[in-house]
């Protein structure tokens, strides 16, 4: 079963993306454009259609490559204001995404983080 998780790091490709990719060029997508994660480390990649209404997550699970793939009926995905090719995402702001919040409107509390 397939699960995503706070430990895992999660990669927004900003660009549109065609749905019609399948692994070997969404993955050829990483290679070009997104350098902060590496293939095979089990970093989450996510992508957009132009139109927003449909995602996909390809991450690599052990043995073989993995593609979560959502459509909505209505409404669109937010795409998160930032510079560049992509953007790293945290757990709280995917499972945001994926629910259909503004990730901008939402007010965060201050919570303890240990020095890194």
């Amino acid at each position: 079963m397939l699960s995503f998780s706070s430990r895992q790091r999660y990669f927004l490709y900003r660009g549109a993306t065609d749905m019609r990719k399948g692994f070997n060029r969404l993955s050829g997508l990483v290679r070009r454009f997104m350098k902060q994660g590496t293939l095979l480390s089990g970093d989450v990649f996510i992508f957009l259609n132009k139109r927003r209404d449909r995602i996909k997550l390809l991450v690599w699970d052990r043995d073989g490559w993995v593609v979560w793939y959502k459509v909505l009926e209505r409404g669109t995905f937010e795409l998160p204001r930032a510079t560049g090719d992509s953007l790293e995402l945290s757990f709280t702001d995917l499972q945001l995404l994926l629910a259909g919040i503004e990730i901008t409107s939402v007010k965060r509390r201050k919570r303890y983080r240990p020095a890194a």
